[in-house]
């Protein structure tokens, strides 16, 4: 088994700084929706994300979404090879349960994570498919306690996928960038152990996964 980390993905709550900006209300009040349980989305919000620190990394759950759906729709994560987490903006952990299947729906996803946020958990039939708790990327890798840690990012060594796996042992983590434009935070880099780019220029979130997954189902003869 690997474990694949989203890591400072763009998934969060309107921030309460932003409750009263005009974008924030009318959308809230054109879709019927509690300010307080909604997705920040730069495609709704952008007007009242300027400024916002961290602007670049934030409002991009669609992100998020589509590289779940890369992952988690996967031989490989059916088959109980792959844990996914995903380490939000404001250090927080989802787990998901390798039963869990995502919406393909954006709206229905973004319904289920507004709920997730607010519930902290996710059950269908007594079983947490889903949980969310405060935590640091640290605290978690301290509780999964991988045997390797790599980060994929256009800062790192210049490798191809299949190279990639002549690294990869046993119980490694991989994270990947959840997050739209930027580079991981100087905590993150710091928790990375080694670091590669499997790209000469910038791939998105889901095209990352797709392609380190599809290599690793190879490896394991799926």
């Amino acid at each position: 088994m690997i474990t694949i980390i989203l890591a400072e993905s763009s998934l969060e709550l309107i921030p309460k700084k932003l409750y009263n900006h005009p974008a924030v209300t009318s959308y809230s009040k054109k879709f019927k929706k509690n300010t307080s349980e909604t997705l920040l989305d730069n495609s709704w919000h952008f007007g009242a994300m300027k400024g916002l620190e961290n602007e670049i990394k934030r409002g991009r759950p669609d992100l998020v979404h589509l590289t779940l759906l890369s992952i988690c729709t996967t031989p490989a994560f059916y088959d109980n090879k792959i844990k996914v987490f995903v380490h939000t903006i404001n250090d927080e952990i989802i787990s998901i349960n390798n039963k869990t299947r995502l919406p393909k729906s954006y709206h229905r996803f973004q319904g289920l994570m507004e709920k997730l946020f607010v519930t902290k958990r996710i059950e269908a039939e007594d079983e947490i498919l889903m949980e969310l708790k405060q935590s640091s990327l640290s605290q978690l890798l301290s509780k999964i306690k991988p045997t390797q840690i790599f980060g994929l990012t256009t800062k790192g060594e210049k490798t191809t996928i299949e190279k990639l796996f002549e690294h990869i042992k046993e119980n490694s983590c991989i994270l990947i960038g959840g997050f739209q434009k930027g580079h991981f935070s100087f905590e993150t880099e710091n928790i990375i152990e080694s670091s590669f780019s499997i790209n000469d220029s910038s791939l998105e979130a889901h095209l990352v996964a797709s392609r380190l997954i599809y290599e690793y189902e190879k490896t394991i003869f799926i």
